[in-house]
C-alpha cells in the first residue's frame, strides 16, 4: 500500500537533492513533494564533509555543465546566503606556480578562467606576498570571486523552506526498490514505507549508480569512492594562511592536489590527498565494505586508471600513512609549515563516476530513464552550483509536471 500520491519524490538529502526540492517548490508551489534521506539527518555525507569553498568556475572546460552551472550557481548561492543570513565570505584565492616549469600550466588555467567569464588575473611574486605572505611561488592567479560558506547551514535552511511550503522530508528512509508502472507513476520502496509519485529524481551521491539501476537503467560509468584526508592548522599556525591557497593542478592526475582552505566557521584545513576508499562510506582507513571494495577492484575502469596513474597513486597512498610525506607536499606551497603545526581533521569521500576506459567523468552526469532523472556524477563544484543544478533538473521535469 503506497502513501498518497506525490508529484515528485527526491531521493537523497544532500545539497543537490535539497536544492532540487527548493527549486521545484519555487516553480510549482501547489505540487506535492517528498524527499527521502537514508540517514537520520540531512547532509551527512559529501555535503557534510565539504570544505566549504564557493568556487569561481576557473578550472572547468568552457561550455561544460560544470562551467555553466558553477558560474550561475555561485551567484545564486551568494544571493541565497545573503538573503537568508547564512555565514559566507567572498575572500578570494590564489593558484600558485611554485617554479617556472608550472607557469605555462598556470597561464592555460588563466585563459580557461577568462573564457568562463571568471574575474581573475596573473600576479607576480610581489603581489602574491601581499595577499599570502607565507606562500611560495614565482607567479599566481588571483581569483577575487572565490569564497567560503557553511553548506550544512545552507541545507538546513533549504529544508526549512521546503517544509514551510508544504513539502515533506523523511529521514531514515533508505531506498530498497523502485518500480515505474504503466509509464505514469514511480513507486519507491523505502525503510519508511512506500511512496508513489509522478516523477522521481535520484540525488543519492555515493549510491547514485546503484539507485539508477534500481530505477531501470544505470549509467555507463560506475561510482568509485575516493577518500580525501585532511589536516587542520593549530591555532598558533593559522596566521600562515589568510584565505585560500591552491597549487597548479597536475595534468597527469585528475585531482587538484593538497591546498589550504580557511573555513567560514574558523580554522584552516590542509589537504586533501586522494586515495581509494575501501567502502563507499569509508571515512576512516579501517572502514571496509567487502561489496564496495570488490566492486571497485574488479571494475575495468578502475584497473585501467590504476595502471595509468599507479605512480602518482602510490604517492597519494604514502601521504595517507605518512604525516611527514603529507607535510612535505604542503611545504611546496608553504615552506614554513611543520608537522607540529598540524592535527588530523575529518576526511571526506568523493563519489566519482569512472568510465570503463579508466577516465574520470569530467562533468556533471544527468540522464533520464522513464519518469526518473538521475544525477550520477556531481563532484566539485556541485555544492557551489547546487541551486542552478536544481533549476536545471526542474527544467527537465517541467514539461511532465502538467
Amino acid at each position: 500500500m503506497t502513501s498518497d500520491n506525490h508529484d515528485l519524490v527526491i531521493l537523497g538529502g544532500g545539497i543537490v537533492g535539497l536544492a532540487t526540492a527548493y527549486r521545484f517548490g519555487e516553480r510549482f508551489p501547489d505540487r506535492r513533494i517528498v524527499l527521502l534521506e537514508k540517514e537520520p539527518e540531512l547532509a551527512r555525507h559529501q555535503t557534510g564533509h565539504n570544505s566549504g569553498v564557493l568556487h569561481s568556475g576557473i578550472y572547468y572546460k568552457p561550455g561544460s555543465l560544470r562551467a555553466i552551472n558553477c558560474r550561475a550557481g555561485r551567484e545564486a548561492m551568494v544571493a541565497f546566503c545573503a538573503e537568508q543570513g547564512i555565514p559566507h565570505e567572498i575572500c578570494g584565492k590564489v593558484i600558485v606556480a611554485v617554479d617556472e616549469s608550472e607557469v605555462p600550466r598556470l597561464e592555460r588555467i588563466h585563459e580557461r578562467g577568462l573564457a568562463n567569464g571568471v574575474k581573475c588575473e596573473i600576479i607576480g611574486r610581489e603581489r602574491l606576498a601581499e595577499l599570502e605572505p607565507h606562500a611560495a611561488g614565482v607567479r599566481a592567479i588571483h581569483v577575487p570571486e572565490a569564497g567560503i560558506v557553511d553548506y550544512v547551514a545552507v541545507c538546513r535552511r533549504l529544508a526549512e523552506i521546503v517544509r514551510e511550503r508544504g513539502g515533506e522530508i523523511r529521514t531514515s528512509a533508505r531506498v530498497t526498490a523502485i518500480a515505474q508502472r504503466n509509464g505514469e507513476v514511480v513507486v519507491v520502496e523505502s525503510t519508511q514505507g512506500p511512496v508513489a509519485a509522478k516523477l522521481a529524481v535520484n540525488c543519492t551521491g555515493l549510491y547514485s549508480d546503484r539507485v539508477a539501476k534500481l530505477a531501470g537503467q544505470g549509467p555507463d560509468a560506475k561510482i568509485v569512492p575516493f577518500r580525501g584526508e585532511y589536516y587542520e592548522l593549530k591555532p598558533e599556525a593559522e596566521h600562515l594562511c589568510r584565505n585560500l591557497i591552491y597549487p597548479v593542478p597536475d595534468p597527469e592526475f585528475p585531482f587538484l592536489g593538497v591546498h589550504f582552505t580557511r573555513m567560514v566557521q574558523g580554522g584552516v584545513e590542509c589537504g586533501p590527498n586522494a586515495v581509494l576508499a575501501f567502502a563507499r562510506e569509508g571515512y576512516k582507513k579501517t572502514d571496509i565494505n567487502l561489496r564496495d571494495l570488490c566492486e571497485s577492484l574488479t571494475y575495468i575502469g578502475f584497473l585501467r586508471m590504476a595502471a595509468k596513474h599507479w605512480k602518482t597513486g602510490c604517492g597519494e597512498m604514502w601521504r595517507s600513512f605518512s604525516k611527514r610525506a603529507f607535510v612535505k607536499a604542503l611545504q611546496r606551497l608553504m615552506p614554513e609549515i611543520r608537522a607540529e603545526h598540524l592535527h588530523a581533521a575529518p576526511a571526506g569521500v568523493r563519489a566519482q563516476a569512472l568510465s570503463r576506459d579508466g577516465t574520470l567523468v569530467d562533468d556533471f552526469l544527468l540522464f533520464e530513464h522513464g519518469r526518473v532523472v538521475n544525477v550520477c556524477n556531481a563532484p566539485s563544484p556541485a555544492a557551489t552550483a547546487s541551486l542552478n543544478i536544481g533549476r536545471l533538473i526542474v527544467e527537465k521535469l517541467a514539461e511532465r509536471v502538467g
